[in-house]
């Protein structure tokens, strides 16, 4: 395992954005397959005691991925995200917000733009989420956002590195 990985986390409140950058010890066909499969995202995408649930996935243009944060008393918080643009194995990007158990988002969301790049057999990914309001935004940071991503940024670490040995 290579510990000298890149982890940087900026949040701009004049701009509304956090900006995410994180180097993974994996091939980017495996990093990218890992933000885009829903059989590999359920494995890692909620912080830990969380597990990730995914009730559908259609990753195209216009598609959308409606999942849910399963607590362990079984609580679910649901998520939609809604695809915007895809450039393969290099960038996406989506609308992100909160749901109900319908699908039906809240009324605020924000905007994430991943881009992919690999050097060496290190993949980094650039993570910009930029929030509809400062109010959104500020309730992320109180809600623990940057130590719940790391969290789930750690358990993608810990799947590639399972599906690096197969």
């Amino acid at each position: 395992m290579n510990n000298n990985l890149q982890f940087d986390f900026t949040v701009d409140k004049t701009a509304k954005t956090v900006f995410i950058t994180r180097e993974f010890d994996a091939e980017l066909s495996l990093v990218w397959d890992a933000f885009t499969k829903a059989e590999i995202l359920d494995q890692w995408n909620a912080p830990a005691p969380f597990t990730a649930k995914t009730k559908y996935m259609n990753f195209e243009v216009g598609g959308k991925r409606f999942y849910a944060m399963v607590s362990p008393e079984g609580k679910e918080s649901w998520v939609l995200q809604k695809y915007s643009s895809i450039s393969p194995k290099t960038n996406f990007k989506m609308f992100n917000a909160f749901a109900d158990e319908d699908g039906n988002p809240e009324s605020t969301g924000s905007e994430w733009d991943y881009s992919f790049s690999e050097l060496n057999g290190i993949t980094k990914v650039n993570i910009t989420i930029y929030n509809e309001s400062l109010a959104r935004l500020e309730r992320m940071i109180e809600m623990g956002f940057k130590e719940g991503f790391n969290a789930t940024l750690t358990n993608l670490e810990n799947v590639l590195a399972r599906l690096s040995q197969k």
